[in-house]
């Protein structure tokens, strides 16, 4: 069967349109001889986010971005990508703008989650937009630089007191602090000097000294190893004699044996003590009274008259 040249040029012109639109597509980044799936995004700022731009699942790369479009009159972006891997996840899955690089442009980013229902075609999935390196950088840098701030204000006001303390009467006290400072080190020095004078001055005194020393520790240490020899068990036992030997004492003294004993314990050797005593104070105060009874002095003597009990004070 022969065809005609209207039927030949039709055909050419239909599969040139279909090349035109299939290279064109393929251009744009869509392969239409691939199966795909296209889902939507919701986003208040895309964050640079551009056209084809690649959409990943764990790293890998999986579709892209087919299209940035305005949802409403508030200024909503809707964004519409395809995932041309029959990968399965839940329609809870986050889609995340994220940068793939220091240099690079952002990327979308899907993050599986399977608590949802299977993801369909078309489904519209949560987003959410990355900080970027330069957002992060930036949070950082406003903490540091209210501290920056703070900082720099405390320094000023340390300056300005440093500067009140250190005013011309204060410089020439500081002056003359140092001066005599330097003075005293030198009068340190000159003392250092002296010692050092001194101790070689005496160097072999010094050395007696501490031979002596030497000499005498091990003294002490000889006293110490006789001390530890001594029997200090039979010392104990001898003492605890002497004890025993006082208390039997204090026992026969309490019990009123003995002379001490009987003189603390007897009554009636008390009351002639006392008696005596009396008897001694009297004759001590007619002493006193009548000397001449009993102290006598004569050239020629005379003639003993004997012995006169003397007056009762108390009559």
């Amino acid at each position: 069967m022969k065809l005609s040249r209207e039927v030949k040029t039709g055909i050419l012109a239909i599969g040139t349109i279909l090349l035109f639109i299939f290279g064109y597509s393929y251009l744009q980044g869509t392969n239409l001889l691939e199966k795909h799936r296209t889902f939507f995004v919701k986003y208040s700022n895309v964050e640079g986010l551009a056209k084809s731009a690649p959409v990943t699942i764990n790293g890998l790369v999986v579709g892209k971005v087919t299209s940035i479009e305005f949802e409403d009159n508030k200024g909503g972006l809707l964004v519409e990508f395809t995932v041309e891997n029959d990968f399965v996840f839940s329609d809870k899955s986050l889609v995340l703008i994220y940068s793939s690089g220091i240099i690079g442009g952002k990327s979308l980013g899907v993050y599986p989650d399977y608590s949802g229902a299977p993801v369909k075609s078309g489904d519209t999935l949560p987003g959410q937009v990355e900080k970027g390196m330069l957002d992060m950088v930036t949070s950082r840098l406003g903490p540091l630089e209210d501290k920056v701030n703070t900082t720099l204000a405390t320094v000023d006001t340390l300056l300005l007191a440093f500067t009140e303390v250190l005013n011309p009467r204060t410089r020439v006290n500081l002056e003359e602090t140092l001066a005599t400072l330097n003075t005293t080190t030198k009068y340190f020095k000159s003392i250092s000097k002296n010692m050092d004078e001194l101790l070689d001055a005496n160097k072999e005194k010094l050395s007696s000294t501490i031979t002596n020393l030497d000499i005498t520790t091990k003294n002490f240490a000889k006293l110490s190893d006789s001390l530890a020899q001594i029997n200090t068990g039979q010392i104990v036992r001898q003492m605890e004699e002497v004890i025993s030997r006082l208390n039997a004492i204090v026992t026969s003294i309490d019990n009123g044996e003995g002379s001490i004993g009987k003189l603390l314990k007897d009554e009636k050797m008390y009351d002639n003590l006392e008696g005596a005593s009396k008897q001694l104070e009297e004759l001590l105060k007619d002493m006193k009274l009548n000397p001449k009874r009993y102290v006598h002095f004569s050239l020629f003597g005379k003639r003993d008259k004997g012995f006169e009990e003397p007056e009762d004070p108390n009559k």
